[in-house]
């Protein structure tokens, strides 16, 4: 209950209306909602393989979605068992490529009227080479609580199944698409390799991954090790180190495939 204000509050607490803002600043913090980060698949397989029942029941009540891509957000939660009517309960906010950095504020207005919300990354883990954390930083500026639940990451499995560094390791997402950058940035990786050590994670589109096999092929001594994880979790997944000497005797169609690249000594 808030305290009564009255004259006689006053007189014996000047401090009456600090306390009483103190209060409702509180009761406005605990009645925020819960930013639930929801992982997803990261194939076409069953779903039940990396998806853990839990995420599921924690899905169920949620009514507020920050996605990529509504169409995809509709069609994974349907297959994990969602029931929530689409077009009278359910409400959407699509963070993609197109998206104003000034509209995501407003994303989270549910959270601050106490409804629980949750970010579906369109493969994977959310935040993870996936534009949701834009949205976690602001959610963590409101002191709203977060909760990641537990899923597959391509990125993870791809370094747990490649023989490599598991202590020290980076992510570099995307490799520059101008060949004199990429040139640079490859040798670059490679240099931290053997001096830091660090196993090096990058991706490409999937369109480009052909010709991206081909250029580290050139580009990298013969002795560094390349691994290749494509359609990880898949019925057709393919993980193999070689080094990069052995790939060119070996080569592997990875053309318009889900791959993973790691390079290490």
């Amino acid at each position: 209950m808030f305290p009564k204000i009255t004259n006689k509050n006053l007189c014996k607490s000047p401090n009456v209306f600090s306390n009483f803002a103190t209060t409702q600043s509180r009761l406005y913090i605990m009645n925020k909602g819960t930013l639930y980060l929801l992982p997803n698949t990261i194939s076409d397989g069953e779903w039940q393989q990396v998806i853990p029942n839990g995420v599921k029941e924690d899905s169920l009540p949620i009514r507020h979605f920050i996605v990529e891509n509504i169409r995809t957000a509709r069609r994974f939660l349907r297959k994990i068992g969602y029931t929530a009517s689409f077009d009278t309960e359910v409400y959407f906010f699509e963070l993609n490529k197109h998206t104003q950095a000034t509209d995501i504020p407003s994303f989270l207005e549910p959270l601050k009227q106490g409804n629980d919300m949750a970010i579906i990354s369109e493969s994977g883990l959310p935040c993870v080479a996936d534009p949701g954390n834009v949205v976690v930083e602001i959610a963590q500026r409101l002191g709203i609580n977060i909760k990641p639940l537990v899923g597959p990451s391509s990125i993870f499995l791809a370094l747990m199944a490649s023989g490599f560094n598991g202590q020290n390791f980076a992510f570099i997402g995307y490799l520059p698409i101008d060949n004199v950058q990429k040139i640079k940035a490859i040798k670059n990786l490679e240099s931290r390799i053997y001096k830091e050590n660090q196993t090096q994670i990058f991706i490409e589109a999937p369109y480009r991954n052909q010709k991206l096999f081909d250029f580290i092929l050139q580009n990298c001594q013969s002795n560094t090790k390349l691994c290749i994880a494509k359609e990880v979790s898949a019925d057709n997944e393919y993980i193999k180190t070689k080094t990069i000497g052995e790939w060119k005797k070996h080569k592997v169609d990875i053309q318009k495939q889900n791959t993973i690249f790691l390079l290490y000594k």
